[in-house]
């Protein structure tokens, strides 16, 4: 059966974001200790396109099969997780890139920040999905956090939906927005002196 991609961010309510997300299976790769590691000969570009052996993988297909397996560890590198092995993966910034972002609200009147990714996964901005900013003033990165470590980048449109957002609901020079009843700064942190 050929994938269908969900329809478009923009047309979704809250509750038919929820239900995307919940569709969603995948492998439970935190009960997995697989014994066996190597290298995949994998690569993500900081552009969100996946390389194998220097060659492009141009399957949608092959790309989120390959996403769903992708976690961060505790010392920042990234690996694909099978039950049996982990393959190491070259990651030149995130794994993932946010695509397109929108604004909803809950039940309470609480705006939460959806954002679709590369992989056509959706991600609502919350505890769990923290947004954070790295960088510099001048060159800020913003990330959220997708699953098993692993963050997305926003791209240049999705940021600049963001900060949009952002100027209309906080002032410029304390910019930050509300998800799921939490903060967020969009303030790089100031360089360590």
């Amino acid at each position: 059966m050929p994938y269908e991609p969900p329809p478009e961010l923009a047309t979704l309510s809250l509750g038919q974001l929820a239900e995307a997300i919940a569709a969603r299976r995948l492998p439970p790769l935190d009960q997995w200790a697989p014994a066996a590691s190597g290298d995949s000969e994998m690569r993500i570009a900081a552009d969100g396109r996946w390389f194998h052996q220097g060659g492009l993988i141009s399957r949608p297909a092959m790309v989120r099969a390959f996403a769903s397996l992708l976690i961060r560890d505790a010392d920042g590198r990234h690996w694909l997780m099978t039950p049996t092995q982990r393959l190491a993966i070259a990651v030149d910034d995130a794994g993932f890139l946010a695509t397109d972002m929108q604004v909803r609200h809950d039940d309470n009147g609480r705006a939460v920040l959806a954002f679709r990714l590369n992989t056509d996964d959706i991600v609502l901005a919350d505890a769990d999905h923290p947004l954070r900013v790295a960088g510099t003033a001048d060159l800020p990165a913003f990330y959220l956090g997708v699953r098993h470590g692993t963050e997305a980048r926003l791209n240049r449109s999705t940021y600049g939906q963001l900060i949009d957002h952002a100027l209309t609901v906080s002032e410029p020079e304390a910019l930050a927005v509300e998800s799921a009843g939490l903060r967020f700064a969009l303030t790089p942190p100031e360089p360590a002196a």
